[in-house]
């Protein structure tokens, strides 16, 4: 059992040496990971790789890179060159993306996008597991004329999808080694998404799927204040359909109401809520939304719970 964390370090003079500095706290405080997410800033594979270098024994992972305005085999050198950095302590995940910044960012439509998951992991789980591809898709081809392995990487890199969907959730089990569910509380894990995906990986003859549950929250002792500031933030999220699905799933209305906000206890008790649900590591975002001090009792109390047994 693993507890992580989501960095952030975008009001600074230089994004990549706080980052690295705070992966060191993360690191110092007992935390197991840290992951990154991709948006149109930083290349979450190359800062993954440069932390993990600096940081050693913490494992980095991305969190997560959407297939539309991307190749398999280009993802597939990103991830391999980061692998071979940390020594085998990179964990690669992908996502659907959304409909809004595909289109406007890329120009693209965003059309079919489980077919492209499917595919893309097909190609994807070729080229980290062999460093070559052969793949002729409806929606994508990805093929080697010359070799793609990255020697350092040869034992290839977990995959992982932020899934939170039925259809998703059905491609995650069948291709890849787990999810990366957000806004998803225990509700919706333990009734909904987990007994999806390990219907999909066993009728697929894989192994059990790893459920990496990301959750937004920070210990503090100003609850109202914080939930007040987490709700302007989270709500961005509200107008995704598989967001508001899995918000509603987990019986709730507002985004805000799955963040886990409180004292040491009682975001100890989520957690275990969250394993209990069948997640099998459990990555905080938002620590830094009470500033430093409170950013700090919640790692040091994940640091704790990475230790202990739910």
């Amino acid at each position: 059992m693993t507890t992580g964390v989501a960095l952030s370090a975008t009001d600074t003079v230089n994004q990549i040496d706080a980052t690295v500095q705070l992966a060191r706290e993360a690191a110092a405080a007992g935390l197991t990971s840290a992951w990154f997410g991709q948006t149109f800033g930083p290349d979450s594979p190359q800062l993954a790789a440069i932390v993990g270098r600096e940081v050693p024994g913490l494992h980095v992972g991305t969190s997560a890179i959407p297939v539309f305005g991307r190749h398999p085999l280009l993802v597939s050198s990103q991830a391999l060159t980061a692998q071979a950095a940390t020594h085998g302590r990179y964990h690669l995940g992908l996502a659907l993306g959304t409909k809004l910044l595909t289109e406007t960012g890329f120009g693209i439509p965003y059309e079919r996008p489980i077919a492209r998951l499917r595919e893309f992991l097909t190609a994807l789980r070729q080229l980290t597991e062999t460093g070559s591809a052969d793949f002729h898709g409806e929606l994508l081809t990805a093929t080697t004329p010359i070799p793609a392995r990255v020697p350092g990487a040869e034992d290839g890199v977990p995959l992982l999808v932020a899934a939170m969907g039925p259809q998703a959730l059905r491609v995650s089990g069948e291709l890849a080694d787990g999810i990366l569910p957000y806004l998803a509380g225990p509700r919706a894990l333990g009734e909904h998404i987990v007994p999806a995906l390990t219907a999909a990986a066993e009728a697929a003859g894989r192994p059990a799927p790893r459920v990496v549950a990301l959750v937004y929250g920070v210990v503090t002792d100003d609850a109202d204040a914080v939930r007040e500031e987490a709700a302007g933030q989270l709500a961005f999220y509200e107008q995704f359909p598989s967001y508001a699905r899995a918000i509603e799933l987990s019986g709730a209305r507002r985004a805000v109401d799955v963040a886990v906000i409180g004292t040491e206890r009682e975001v100890a008790a989520e957690v275990q809520r969250y394993r209990d649900a069948g997640a099998t590591e459990v990555v905080f975002s938002g620590t830094e939304i009470a500033g430093d001090d409170d950013r700090r009792r919640t790692w040091a109390l994940l640091g704790e719970l990475a230790t202990t047994k739910g």
